[in-house]
């Protein structure tokens, strides 16, 4: 079991039902899963920023990423319908924990002038997006390979009902938060 996992199940369950009054250990907010999402608009005229993207990423997850495909045309941008823009993995159980685990004790503290992540993540369901600038912070990207630097987006799913109980779970797994 992953130290994360393991973390929750006895630490975190116990002050959640505590702070929140829940009667049943079922009804304690839990993380159901977390996607990674690479856009990668460039993509359009060079394919190989496509291909070195889903590696990447790949490495960063340690499960394969999949290519997503644009669903409408946008003349503007010179982008058709179906052409591949990107890039997302959906991690779930142990890789999720895992990785968690690696983004707020490695990943995170990595990042450039780092404070802390704004408690204004939250979508108002208890879920939580990140976005990072460079992903270069994670320790499985060789910079030396890195042809470009890319930015992607960490959203975190839980089961929790409000923002107030989607931090408070985050904030007892260890995610680290401003103030």
């Amino acid at each position: 079991m992953s130290r994360l996992k393991e973390k929750y199940y006895s630490e975190v369950v116990p002050a959640l039902m505590q702070e929140f009054g829940y009667k049943n250990i079922m009804a304690v907010p839990k993380v159901e899963k977390v996607v990674l999402n690479m856009g990668l608009g460039e993509a359009i005229q060079n394919i190989k920023v496509l291909d070195s993207g889903v590696e990447e990423l790949t490495l960063i997850a340690g499960q394969r990423a999949v290519v997503t495909k644009a669903k409408r045309s946008i003349a503007g941008f010179k982008l058709r319908q179906g052409m591949p823009i990107g890039c997302m993995v959906t991690l779930r159980k142990d890789r999720m924990y895992d990785f968690l685990d690696k983004l707020f004790n490695v990943a995170l503290p990595r990042v450039r002038d780092f404070r802390g992540i704004s408690p204004k993540v939250f979508d108002g369901r208890g879920n939580c997006t990140i976005g990072i600038k460079e992903h270069i912070i994670f320790p499985e990207v060789d910079y030396e390979k890195v042809d470009k630097i890319k930015g992607l987006n960490v959203s975190i799913v839980t089961t929790a009902e409000t923002d107030e109980e989607g931090f408070y779970l985050l904030k007892a797994m260890g995610m680290p938060f401003r103030g």
